[in-house]
This record gives structure tokens, sequence and C-alpha cells, in this order.
């Protein structure tokens, strides 16, 4: 059953200042006990320089509403220019000059000549300026000045309604919030307390009461507001003083008991509501709080006046803020089989925008956490998949993030991680743990150990490894090893018969084949050395064929004496070929005494012309007493050191033929003197010849044409000379 219930609301306003109830002189204003004047200054010349101001007042105070039969005095003018004579003249300006306000032009004394309303206009700025009465010259700047209209408690609160209308539901819990009333007042809020408000039920207790100062408290504060962010303040009233006056405040009840908390400032005796937990506007927008003050000390003697407590209830309302996407998970974990193919879908991600708009999200995949682009996202619904093959080997966990973005708004993002396992797929062959190669003792027993074989898979299947060991097929029949397999991921190789012999066999190659259990079965064939050796009576190897068993650095012996062959081939190669190379340097040029023209040897040295006394002295044949006994040759280096034999000087009758028949003696017995260097010995060819010169430069300067017959006497070492000027035509003839 419904019930209506009505109640009456009573609201006050309080006034700290007395009023002036009795009439005012002629006057008097709201400050009786100050004399307020305006003092102007200047100088006594005719110029309009402002020397001085004093001021006493920049502003004047008027009580509204004034009621009395006389005039209200407002101030005085003054400037010290006015020496009490008549001589200046104070005239008023502005706002109500000459009606609201008027001066005396002898006195400076200004008045109000009306009752003034604050409501209607708070403000009147005037100028006011001293001149003089006969030239009627300002004496002073004008000045200007503000008179303030002080307010009175004139105006009643009224209500924003003339009547609220609210509803409830029955069974509310108390201190549901139930309706909003606001009243307004005209007065002067920012003078005194006329424009303060005060509610307070007259009708309707205890059903229902009303918040004194506010209606209700209610605040406001966003969801995104961190734990300890402060929402409002309340206060309640304690007329005590000192410790008496001290107030706790705590929340008693509500639903946003554990939402949030309430502290009390120990300077204002203040309670301050603060945020305890996250706030989320969508999953509740208003908290109704009941929040009690106490006195925390209460003297036992007037316990009896107590409760020394009272509540008030505050309203709370969380305020939407644009959240980003909140995804269903904090991390997702998907799988997926290595073997599978591209653009499989391995599952999906979700997230929305928790804001009562609920915008639309698009998903993508942060790439510097997939550099690879292994994976890829449909932007509309979240599904990841494959972008690239697998391998399970290579890499078993894939850890991507996911950002999801609103597309309304791009700033607002969130991101997810997720965790990608691949899973196994039999798709590698077990294979022997490492390389083995063994021995077997030429004396040894048939059903004897001789080495235990282990394999590896890089598989990971979920029942673990199953490894099985036999012979190859090819191998399996007359062979003299057997594989025995121990069932334990391990074989053996056993003998097959007593005694091995190197001279028939220094060698056996043993295939294997090792095979998985898993599906599809993978297997693959592995080769085991075996060697033939000598072992004492022990079983340990002494000496195998022809080859050590292992060699720390991988080769045998056979190869490494091979290698060393090799090198010192090569040296030897190298050694023969220098002395090869130097003994060509001492065979001479002219092997054969038919062919000089391998005489020529080019030094690609330039002489230094006829200043150059280092150079081949040629001297000695146009002079050939002018040898020296201690010169040696420059142009080589000598084999052993020989000095010159000195040769007897020729009669100056000496015939060139017979001087030149005697230094190729003398070269040709001499160790020091190379037959390649005999050419320039033929560069002189004597005084008073009957050829004049054997230059062929200067044979081309003589118009006659020249016998070189005589060329032919000269011996075989000058037959080519002779065959190419003696038996040849001239070019004029050709």
């Amino acid at each position: 059953m419904r019930t209506y219930r009505y109640f009456l609301l009573l609201f006050w306003v309080g006034q700290p200042y007395p009023t002036f109830s009795t009439p005012l002189s002629k006057r008097t204003s709201g400050f009786p006990a100050k004399k307020r004047t305006l003092e102007l200054s200047g100088n006594s010349k005719n110029e309009l320089n402002r020397s001085k101001r004093s001021w006493m007042w920049n502003q004047f105070f008027l009580l509204e509403e004034y009621t009395g039969s006389d005039y209200q005095y407002v101030g005085k003018l003054h400037s010290d220019q006015d020496r009490g004579d008549g001589s200046l003249k104070y005239i008023l300006s502005g706002d109500g000059a000459g009606d609201l306000f008027i001066i005396n032009e002898n006195t400076g004394d200004i008045q109000a000549t009306k009752r003034l309303d604050r409501e209607e206009k708070p403000v009147y700025i005037l100028r006011a300026q001293a001149i003089n009465r006969k030239t009627g010259r300002p004496v002073e700047p004008e000045s200007e000045f503000i008179i303030k209209i002080h307010d009175i408690n004139d105006n009643e609160p009224i209500f924003t309604k003339e009547v609220y209308t609210a509803t409830v539901p029955e069974m509310s819990d108390v201190g549901t919030f139930v309706v909003q009333v606001t009243a307004t007042d005209a007065d002067d809020p920012t003078y005194g307390n006329s424009a303060k408000i005060v509610y307070s039920i007259l009708q309707g207790q205890p059903y229902f009461s009303v918040e004194s100062e506010t209606g209700t408290y209610q605040f406001k504060t966003p969801e995104s507001s961190p734990p300890g962010t402060p929402i409002g303040r309340i206060k309640a009233s304690d007329a005590d003083l000192g410790e008496n006056a001290e107030i706790e405040y705590s929340i008693t009840e509500g639903e946003g008991l554990d939402m949030f908390d309430v502290i009390t400032d120990q300077e204002t005796q203040e309670g301050i509501i603060t945020v305890k937990k996250l706030l989320d506007f969508e999953k509740k927008k208003v908290y109704s709080l009941k929040v009690e003050a106490s006195n925390p000390h209460v003297e036992p003697r007037f316990l009896y006046l107590g409760p020394f407590k009272d509540s008030a209830t505050v309203k709370i309302m969380v305020e939407d803020v644009d959240e980003p996407p909140v995804f269903s998970k904090l991390a997702y974990i998907l799988q997926i089989r290595e073997d599978a193919q591209i653009n499989t879908t391995i599952g999906s991600v979700t997230a929305q925008d928790p804001d009562a708009a609920r915008n639309p999200v698009k998903y993508s995949v942060d790439r510097h956490t997939d550099m690879d682009r292994i994976f890829n996202i449909d932007s509309g619904n979240g599904s990841i998949f494959t972008s690239k093959l697998l391998d399970r080997e290579t890499l078993l966990w894939h850890n991507i993030t996911v950002i999801a973005t609103e597309i309304n708004n791009p700033k607002q993002s969130s991101r997810v991680p997720l965790y990608i396992k691949v899973l196994d797929v039999n798709d590698n062959p077990p294979e022997f743990a490492e390389f083995y190669e063994t021995f077997v003792c030429e004396k040894a027993k048939a059903d004897q150990l001789i080495q235990t074989l282990r394999a590896v898979d890089k598989d990971d299947p979920y029942s673990g490894h199953q490894f099985s060991f036999s012979l190859a097929p090819e191998a399996a029949s007359g062979s003299n090893f057997t594989i025995q397999d121990n069932k334990d991921n391990t074989a053996g190789i056993l003998t097959r018969k007593n005694g091995y012999s190197r001279h028939e066999m220094s060698t056996y190659l043993l295939p294997v084949v090792i095979s998985d259990n898993d599906y599809p079965v993978q297997s693959s064939t592995g080769t085991v050395t075996v060697r033939v050796c000598a072992c004492d009576h022990q079983g340990n190897m002494q000496s195998c064929h022809a080859e050590a068993l292992v060699h720390p650095t991988g080769l045998s012996t056979g190869a490494l004496v091979a290698i060393l062959l090799c090198i010192m081939t090569l040296l030897v190669t190298v050694v023969l070929f220098a002395a090869l190379r130097r003994q060509r340097k001492k065979e001479p040029l002219i092997i054969s005494k038919e062919d000089i023209r391998d005489n020529i040897v080019s030094y690609n040295d330039e002489g230094g012309g006829e200043e150059d006394t280092q150079a081949f002295d040629i001297g000695t044949l146009r002079n050939p007493e002018a040898i020296e006994d201690s010169k040696l040759r420059r142009d080589i280096v000598p084999e052993a050191l020989f000095l010159p034999r000195r040769t007897p000087a020729a009669c100056d009758n000496t015939d060139v033929r017979d001087f030149i028949n005697q230094r190729l003696k003398e070269n040709d017995t001499d160790p020091t003197a190379p037959p390649y260097d005999s050419l320039a010995t033929f560069a002189y060819e004597g005084t008073g010849s009957v050829a004049d010169s054997l230059s062929s430069l200067e044979s081309v300067t003589t118009d006659g044409d020249q016998d070189y017959e005589y060329l032919s006497d000269w011996g075989p070492r000058f037959k080519k000379l002779a065959d190419m000027y003696g038996g040849v035509d001239s070019d004029k003839d050709s």
C-alpha cells in the first residue's frame, strides 16, 4: 500500500552584523567611528602637473535601504591646494553625479540623496576634481573613486520550484536519496551571512530528514579516481571548545561501506571522504553512505545527555570516464601442432569497451613481439592464425602481445600477453647420441660386449622416448656381430664368433637401424666402425692395423704422413727452383757464337751525360795507358774480389784491330768481366780508321755509299754485323 506523506521545509537566514535602527544624522554612515576623506594634492602653479597625491580612502561604503530623513553622508574630498579662502571649487562627475550623489563645492562633502538598493546596482564609479574658482582651470588632475553599497539582509530565500514531487520505493533502506531541494537568496554571498541558507524539515519527521546546509550531501567523482583520492568534505558543528569540540567521522551504513572511507581533518574538524577501492561506472553509478560524527572525548557525568553523535546521508555519484578496451582475460594461452598449415586458426582473444557507449574495437599484433611475422590476427573478431610454418624443435613457445584499440578513439588502447605453445609432431628420426668407433680384440670370444649404443630424438612424445635397435637388413645375415636391444633406449654390440684376424679384415662397418615407437614411425641408420686390434691378456688395445684408433686431432697417422711428404716435396721443389734461377744468372747471354743479338741487355737506366764520370769509362780506348790499377767494375757485384790485371800499354802506332783483339783476350780470361759487358769495348773505332765510324747514326749523314766488306775480315764475332751492312743494298735503291 502506498502512503503519501507531506512535510514542510523551513529556511532562515542569518545576519552577523547589527543594523542601525536609530535615525542617522546628516553625516552618518554604516561606519560612524571612522571619518572618510579623499585627499587631493597639487601645486599652486597653473600647470597641470601632478606633484603629490595622498589617499586616505580609494572607496566609500554605504548601507543599502537607508531610511533616514536627511541625506546620507558618503565622504569628503580635500586638496592640499585648498587654503580655506574659498578660491577652490570641487566638482563631481560619473555614475549618479548630480542626481544620486551631490558634492558641496566649497567643502568637498559628498552625500547620497536617495535610498540605494544593492541588488539593483552594487557599485558606483565617480570622478572628483578641484578647480580654481576664478580661472576655471584645474589645480589637480581628475581622480576616480568607488562607492560600494553594503548589503543588508533584505531578501528572503526562494525555492527554485513551488512544489517538489518525489517518489521512493517502499521498504527502502535508511539513507536512500529522495529528492534534492534548492533555494536561492538575492543578498550578497560575499558579505556576511545574509545569503547563507539553512534547511530544516517542519513536517515529515521521523521518516525523512534533510541536510541543513546543502539539502542533501552530494558529491561526484570520476570512475578513474585512484584509491586515496579525496571526494568531498562534510562538517558537523559543536558548540564546545578545545578537545571537547573534536569530532570523529565514520561510515556506518550504506552501499559504499567498503568502497569509500572518511578521515578527520584535525585542523578544521571536517570529515574528508576518500576513495577506498577502484570504482566502475558501468557496474554502479550511485552510492549512498551514512556518515556518523561523534565526540571522542565525553565526560562520564554528561553521558546521560547523550548520545554525543549525529549522522548524515552522503550521496556519491560516479562519473563515466572514457576507458580503454578491457580483455576478457589477463593473459591467453593457446596451443597449435607444429605441422599446422599456413592460415590455420589457433584461437581468439576478446576485448570490449567498458564504457556505456560500447565503442567498437579493432585488434592488432605488436610486431615488436613477432618480428618474423609468424602469426596474424583478424582485426575484427580477434582470431589468431598462422602466417608461416612452425617448428617445435626451433622454438617451443611464442610470446606475443595483442593490442585492442577503440576505433572512434585510437588513443584508448590496451594490451594483453598471448602465449602460444607449439605441440610436438613425430617428424624427426632418432639418431646416435655420438659418433661410435670401437674395436674388437683378435682373441675376442663370442657374445662378448664391445660397445653400448645410445640414441637421441629431437621430438618430445607425450609418453616419452622408446627406441629400438637392429642391424640393417643387408647386414643382418652373415654378420660377424649382433645387436642386443636392452629395451631401455640403449643397445649393445656383441661378437658373433671366436677370434678375428687383422690380416683378413681390419675394419668392419656395422649399419644399425634406430626406430622410435611414435606415430608415424621415424627411423634412421647409423654406422658403427669396428676395428680389429691386437690386445693384451686383459683386453686392452695395443695396436691396430696401420692406423691409430683415434687421433686427437681427428686424423690418422697415414694421413699425417702423407701430408708431411707433400710438404717435404714442396720444399724440395722450391729449393731446386731457387737454385736453378741462381745458376741461370751466371750463364752468359751469348750462348751461340753465331748470334750476338742476345748480347744486348736493357737495364732501364739512363746515364748522366758527359758530366757523368762514374759510368763506363771509354777513355781507356782513347788512351790505353790511362787504365787505373785499383778501379773495379761498378755495374755488378763480383763473386770474388779480384784485382784487375795491369795490361801493358800499347804503342802509339798500334793498330786498333790489334788493340781490340788484345782486349778480347783479356776479357775472356778475366773472371771479373762477364761476357755481356764486352759490348762496351767495341764502341770505339780507333783513330784514322778507314771506315771512319761504325755508328749507323753517322752513316746516314754521308751522301755516298760505304763499303763494309772489311767487316767480314774481323772474325766470327762481327759476322752478323758484316751481314747487316756488307751484303745488303742501300735503302735508297729500294
